[in-house]
């Protein structure tokens, strides 16, 4: 049985890691590779860097802190923000990133993910998707959550994978950093329509929440920030909750 992973995510703004509500309110949370450091000395499985307002606000990914982070970070780390075209992705990957994600470029342009995929294999790609219930449905977002789009979850995450995304990144955008747990029976859902691994996102309050989205919601990794960068439990002792509750995960 495949492990699974535990990975924090740090939420970057000008250089800096931030967390918010709702994708909003955000507050500074310390300095992007100190952070990255010690989760890793901790046992994360890998991490996650998104610059949340590069794409809203027209700028790139800076490549310096990449590189930056590929100097003292010797765990598996994706990027995220403002990726839009091949000559991007290559540039985080040259600068030591081991997967790139893409949301709001894949959402405008689908064929992205295939050339990314052809040019740097399927695994170098992670399509993220934040989505909001709307009625009886999960609308993807683009922008950060702030524009609606004629796209589904189920049915865009199912495109993307035929297109040749690696991994999957859902978020829902009406649990995100609200600390109340994960929609678990969204995420049983979706990882039971595809074959690529899913990656859930938006919501862990409590190892509890956690240990429900890897069981319950069938999810093949976590990713959490705040119950990480306010300390309330260190990754190691995350882990050894899951461990004794049955889950497979990597000590």
């Amino acid at each position: 049985m495949v492990a699974k992973r535990i990975i924090p995510c740090l939420d970057v703004k000008d250089g800096r890691t931030v967390k918010g509500i709702n994708f909003l309110g955000l507050k500074d949370v310390g300095d992007a590779v100190e952070l990255g450091a010690r989760y890793a000395s901790e046992g994360a499985d890998e991490l996650v860097y998104l610059d949340i307002s590069a794409t809203f606000e027209g700028r790139k990914t800076f490549v310096d802190l990449v590189s930056s982070i590929s100097e003292r970070i010797d765990i598996p780390f994706t990027v995220g923000g403002g990726i839009s075209s091949l000559s991007d992705a290559g540039r985080l990957l040259e600068a030591g990133a081991d997967k790139i994600t893409i949301n709001s470029a894949a959402l405008r342009n689908p064929d992205l993910v295939g050339d990314i995929a052809y040019h740097f294999g399927s695994q170098f790609v992670v399509v993220a998707i934040d989505a909001r219930r709307e009625g009886d449905r999960w609308a993807a977002m683009s922008d950060g959550g702030r524009r609606p789009t004629d796209k589904e979850l189920f049915s865009w995450a199912r495109e993307v994978q035929e297109r040749g995304a690696g991994e999957i990144l859902f978020t829902s955008m009406d649990h995100d950093g609200t600390r109340k747990g994960y929609p678990c029976d969204v995420f049983a859902q979706l990882c039971g329509s595809l074959s690529i691994p899913v990656i859930a996102s938006g919501g862990a309050g409590s190892a509890e929440d956690i240990a429900e989205v890897l069981s319950e919601g069938k999810a093949d990794a976590a990713l959490a920030a705040s119950i990480f960068h306010y300390g309330e439990t260190t990754v190691r002792e995350l882990k050894e909750y899951l461990f004794a509750r049955g889950i497979n995960v990597r000590l």
